[in-house]
């Protein structure tokens, strides 16, 4: 997991080869002004989606992973909380092949970390992260989905 600035995105680029195509379609183009739903950038490879999620409580905050995709979630309008927990913390979950995810609702995250817009977080396949944690009813919001 990497949290930071997006200013600093660009320190992150030699952790994937697709992560300068990240930068470059954040540089080139406005994620506020984008309109919802996917957009993609590398075919499945790289792809964001722009999306409003509802605001939820730590306790109801599911957490998830994935096998083959990275995330780069960025909020875009108000301050969203992440949850953490490695994946080797986690219990077994029926893994979702055709959505890439495990879900594990009701496991409470080890810990938390807060992202302002202009902030992102980075979370890996070995990354357990709850995402829409905030006390604000809805979360505009930009998620990268990159190939691992």
């Amino acid at each position: 997991m990497i949290i930071d600035t997006l200013e600093n995105l660009k320190n992150y680029e030699s952790l994937n080869p697709l992560f300068k195509d990240v930068v470059e379609f954040i540089e080139n183009n406005d994620l506020a002004a984008l309109e919802e739903g996917k957009h993609y950038i590398k075919d499945k490879d790289l792809f964001v989606n722009i999306t409003t999620a509802k605001g939820r409580t730590r306790e109801a905050a599911v957490i998830e992973t994935h096998n083959r995709m990275i995330d780069i979630q960025i909020p875009l309008d108000v301050a969203e909380t992440f949850g953490y927990t490695a994946r080797e913390d986690l219990p077994c979950a029926e893994y979702n092949e055709e959505k890439d995810i495990t879900k594990l609702p009701g496991v409470i995250a080890d810990s938390y970390v807060t992202c302002r817009p202009g902030m992102f977080a980075l979370f890996f396949p070995q990354d357990g992260h709850a995402p829409c944690i905030s006390e604000n009813a809805e979360i505009r919001k930009a998620i990268f989905k990159v190939k691992a």
